[in-house]
């Protein structure tokens, strides 16, 4: 049996301890594959946009917040894209430079505008109330920060219609197709010299490139209105967001950075050829194939004549999968209680986690090697979202994660991500310093 660089992780992680009866699941991290997607990210738009083209790659921090991560990111040349207060805490925690870091968010409060303007960040004004508050910033502290405004070119959706944020009426942005909302824009800018930024993202997992590719166009084609307009270069950089999607069907990376750098290059001459600084938003398709929630087989049963392993990986880290099972599938792997590839003709088995509800499912009717008890499942294509964005159904506690690198020799290393979350720290966050707290509210 050829075994993979998944395989060896995994069997190191269970010799190791990090995944077993105490810790019944993990997240593993391949760090060699992240730092390879981020090289492709890169030289995919270094093959097509002109020499001297300022171009950021800011992670989308929404897709893996773990500060070793987005540290990791950096050191290969990404910035962040953070969405909260939250984000931008983790991304200053990783030495993320603020000139690399973009602010976007429907929901900006004045507080989180007034820091993002006073360190220099780049912010991306999501709709004309927003940009009227950083009116009033501007005048009472005028700052350098780069300041943008996003637009929704409302170009239609993808196949999955909570990941498409170019609809007629997504909450994104400004629909440049609403009635007086595209002149509504170049008046804007052509009010406000330090407006300097043009921003769109048309969408995440479920999308077309070709979809994309027009929103981007659309992006363009309204900078090139603005800057006619007013005369000069005001635009000088885009913002073209992310959202390539990644295939969770097999082992192959499709589509490829390169694949949507041509497209770009084909569909929109003028982006590239730098004429305008490029900024991008990638998330998922950085991490997504180098991750694998790794989890114990508690027990092993039967209903309905149906086999069903009952692990410690439900909906609390596949959230997603769990309630939108036909648009987030997840491939499962089966091993043995060594963490071993297990073998055996396939018998379908639905693989259920540990929350207290009956649809606690990840895979359903999956034909595997039948798990048992002491076995494992690993859900793989995870490295994106399921590590990092827990439900805290059940009480559940956060499981630790691991990035792994394997040497020369064959000897697979780990290094903490984040620790497992225990009884005592979970207890704290459920307000168990408060315990006493209610007892005399609503006493006569």
């Amino acid at each position: 049996m050829n075994f993979t660089e998944r395989d060896r992780a995994v069997e190191a992680a269970v010799a190791r301890g990090l995944v077993g009866p105490g810790e019944p699941v993990a997240g593993l991290l391949d760090i060699a594959g992240i730092r390879r997607s981020a090289a492709e990210l890169r030289a995919a738009f270094e093959e097509f946009t002109a020499p001297g083209t300022p171009v950021l790659h800011a992670f989308a921090v929404k897709a893996a917040s773990l500060v070793p991560v987005l540290r990791l990111l950096a050191q290969e040349g990404l910035g962040c894209e953070v969405a909260s207060p939250g984000e931008l805490a983790l991304a200053r925690a990783a030495g993320v430079p603020v000139g690399r870091t973009v602010l976007d968010s429907p929901a900006k409060t004045l507080a989180e505008l007034r820091e993002a303007l006073a360190l220099g960040i780049a912010v991306n004004a999501d709709n004309p109330e927003e940009l009227a508050r950083i009116d009033a910033l501007m005048a009472s502290a005028p700052s350098s920060a780069p300041i943008g405004v996003r637009v929704n070119p409302q170009i239609g959706g993808g196949s999955i219609g909570a990941m498409s944020t170019a609809t007629d009426t997504s909450k994104f942005g400004v629909g440049l197709r609403d009635e007086g909302a595209r002149d509504w824009v170049v008046q804007a800018f052509l009010a406000r010299p330090w407006l300097t930024r043009l921003h769109a993202h048309v969408g995440s997992q479920g999308m077309p490139l070709e979809l994309m590719a027009a929103g981007v166009r659309a992006l363009y084609d309204l900078a090139e209105e603005i800057n006619e307009k007013a005369g000069r270069r005001q635009i000088d950089t885009l913002d073209i967001g992310g959202g390539l999607p990644v295939n969770f069907s097999s082992d192959a990376t499709t589509p490829t950075y390169r694949e949507y750098a041509a497209l770009l290059h084909a569909t929109v001459p003028g982006l590239l050829s730098g004429r305008y600084g490029i900024v991008t938003e990638f998330g998922r398709s950085l991490l997504a194939k180098h991750g694998t929630v790794l989890a114990r087989v508690e027990y092993a049963k039967s209903a309905g004549g149906r086999p069903i392993a009952v692990t410690h990986a439900g909906a609390q880290v596949a959230t997603r999968t769990v309630f939108v099972p036909e648009a987030w599938p997840l491939r499962v792997a089966a091993y043995d209680a060594e963490g071993r590839p297990k073998t055996g003709a396939p018998v379908a088995q639905d693989i259920a986690g540990p929350c207290c509800f009956a649809g606690d499912l990840v895979a359903e009717n999956r034909p595997l090697p039948l798990l048992e008890s002491g076995d494992h499942a690993a859900l793989l294509d995870t490295g994106a979202y399921y590590f990092s964005t827990h439900f805290a159904y059940n009480s559940l506690p956060r499981p630790g994660v691991y990035g792994y690198a394997t040497d020369a020799d064959g000897t697979v290393r780990f290094a903490t991500v984040r620790t497992p979350q225990t009884l005592e720290d979970l207890t704290e966050e459920s307000g168990g310093a408060h315990a006493k707290s209610l007892g005399d509210l609503g006493k006569q």
